[in-house]
């Protein structure tokens, strides 16, 4: 059987949420992942993931009131997706606090991205099944007060491949080539080390994800880093 999380933390969890739970079961569920057990946390995932949506939607609206609606969209995705999400996760104190099953313990499971940005989407869930929608945006709008809602976050917005692709072809170069370089994990559970090669420069660089795209994000994120550290 995998790790168990204390009540202790459970309670220090609640302190940092800003949230007491009527139904404290509610939190455990959502800090326990497949490898664990049959009650595990992606419903409370998908719920989480709609809750998070609306709350964000509601918040760059309003803090970015010029903006129309296809860059308040792009905006809406950098904010919601796998990175941001992770480092809001790390923020919350959530590594450590997921139980998992004796694999996914081995593997490194509780400080993968995608489990910690999993688990903080079923922690939001796991609140608006608690204390209903206000609750649950309330804490949304805490945890994002921090992050940039200023009109620059508009170049950041892009994708990271797509971010790469515009850098390139700005420069009338190739496209990158992106490649599998590797597997790990079961079928149902795998995770993709992927290359991305940009050939005018004879460099390349690496990526790991939860899909063959999520591993090809992190290639060319990991392939613009280089290039700020590398200008050309």
């Amino acid at each position: 059987m995998g790790k168990v999380t204390d009540d202790k933390s459970h309670t220090a969890l609640q302190t940092r949420l800003q949230h007491q739970y009527a139904d404290p079961k509610l939190l455990a569920l959502a800090l326990t992942h497949r490898s664990f057990g049959s009650g595990h946390n992606e419903r409370l995932e998908f719920l989480g993931d709609s809750v998070l949506n609306l709350a964000v939607s509601k918040m760059i609206y309003t803090a970015l009131h010029d903006l129309p609606e296809g860059d308040l969209s792009r905006v809406r995705a950098n904010l919601v997706k796998q990175d941001t999400l992770h480092r809001l996760a790390l923020d919350l104190g959530l590594a450590g606090m997921v139980r998992l099953g004796e694999g996914e313990m081995r593997s490194g499971g509780q400080q993968r991205p995608s489990i910690l940005a999993d688990a903080l989407e079923a922690v939001i869930g796991s609140v608006f099944l608690d204390a209903g929608f206000d609750a649950a945006q309330a804490l949304v709008f805490r945890l994002f007060e921090k992050v940039d809602m200023s009109p620059t976050m508009m170049a950041a917005a892009k994708d990271p491949k797509t971010e790469l692709q515009e850098w390139l072809q700005a420069r009338r170069w190739q496209l990158p080539t992106y490649r599998v370089v590797g597997t790990t994990g079961a079928a149902h559970q795998q995770t993709f080390d992927v290359e991305c090669e940009v050939p005018e420069l004879k460099q390349s660089q690496r990526g790991i994800g939860s899909s063959r795209r999520s591993g090809e994000q992190a290639a060319a994120l990991a392939m613009l880093q280089w290039l700020r550290e590398n200008p050309q």
